[in-house]
């Protein structure tokens, strides 16, 4: 088995993608207030370089990861972050995300990928955070529905 890969999950969002992705281009500090998750965003996004510290709770832990925005693609609806610190790197070598919104007439879905490199063999495939990043893209939705 090899030490990079990557996974990719998807979920189908109710409210319009375009509000998602100003979100995580524009408003990452407005996540929190949304999600139990994540405790805390410091940084500004909207652009490739910035950089944002978030504090989160994963497998019951919180943890911190520092990322670089490094793309930005208005047309795609694509935000892509690279971790350069925090507790992720303490299993792999290099770790991204990247959020792409789909849409289509009534249709809204959100994919998230995440590609990594494995520090060794032992290290599993980092399933539990892409469960983790869907559970929080479907909190988001659960709180956009409530303040209707």
């Amino acid at each position: 088995m090899g030490l990079r890969g990557k996974v990719v999950g998807q979920v189908e969002i109710s409210f319009h993608g375009d509000v998602y992705y100003e979100i995580y281009r524009e408003r990452p500090h407005d996540v929190p207030s949304m999600c139990s998750a994540i405790h805390s965003i410091e940084g500004q996004g909207g652009t490739v370089g910035s950089t944002i510290t978030l504090k989160f709770t994963h497998d019951g832990k919180t943890k911190m990861a520092e990322d670089v925005i490094e793309a930005i693609d208005d047309e795609k609806k694509l935000v892509k972050f690279r971790v350069v610190k925090g507790d992720i790197l303490e299993a792999y070598k290099s770790f991204s995300l990247t959020c792409e919104v789909h849409s289509n007439d009534d249709d809204h879905f959100v994919t998230w990928t995440l590609e990594y490199e494995k520090l060794s063999e032992e290290i599993p495939l980092p399933l539990s955070y892409l469960q983790t990043i869907l559970d929080i893209t479907k909190e988001m939705e659960d709180h956009h529905h409530a303040k209707k």
